[in-house]
């Protein structure tokens, strides 16, 4: 079993710091920065337990929380902070452990953030995006205007999407993704919603949920 995580801080640009926990395997093959969505924290459930599943598939990790969270603040923190605060995340990630290959990306918020921090200026080091419920519109408002900016990146991306995410109308993630071409590759979740949770009668349970989102993520990320 691989160790569990360790506590660090992570500088910020604004002179502040913020928390982040590391969590590398033995003869890690990458690491994943992995953010955190707008309404829970790296210490979320759901992200302790990708960032476990992930260890024992040989992908090291590093949660960070934005500003705001760290703060106790429940209002979202401004694209410009958000985007400092991944671009120190992936800064210290490459400064803890040189020479592994790099991906950055996060659930919802977190990886939306990433997307755009990509788009504006490459992020250093890093080969791929990877994104757990990329939140393409708001809820009961279907569009693509969150989409807008990742034309602009060149950096290969992994979309996972659950097929009753309120934040992902199916068909136009779909059509955003296929916009994209072979920067892109979409895996779908069956029965699965914005936090990846699946109703008792899809036959399925979370933790099932769960395996195929990391055996996805830590494949895609070992070809790349």
């Amino acid at each position: 079993m691989p160790a569990g995580p360790s506590p660090l801080r992570i500088a910020l640009p604004s002179g502040s710091s913020t928390s982040g926990l590391l969590q590398a395997p033995d003869k890690a093959q990458a690491c994943y920065v992995f953010a955190h969505g707008a309404g829970a924290g790296m210490n979320h459930i759901f992200m302790a337990a990708i960032a476990q599943g992930l260890a024992e598939r040989g992908i090291a990790t590093l949660r960070f929380n934005f500003p705001f969270m760290e703060q106790g603040s429940k209002r979202p923190d401004s694209p410009a902070i958000a985007h400092a605060g991944i671009r120190a995340a992936v800064a210290q990630a490459s400064r803890q452990l040189p020479g592994l290959p790099l991906f950055a990306g996060g659930k919802s918020f977190g990886g939306r953030m990433a997307t755009q921090a990509q788009a504006a200026e490459p992020l250093p080091g890093v080969r791929g995006i990877v994104l757990m419920g990329f939140p393409l519109h708001p809820a009961g408002k279907p569009s693509t205007e969150r989409a807008a900016h990742l034309s602009d990146i060149s950096t290969p991306m992994l979309f996972l999407q659950g097929t009753r995410d309120g934040l992902a109308d199916l068909d136009l993630i779909h059509g955003t993704t296929a916009r994209l071409g072979k920067r892109a590759t979409l895996h779908i979740v069956e029965g699965a919603d914005h936090a990846f949770h699946v109703l008792m009668r899809s036959g399925r349970n979370d933790a099932q949920v769960h395996g195929e989102l990391l055996d996805t993520m830590a494949s895609w990320m070992k070809a790349r």
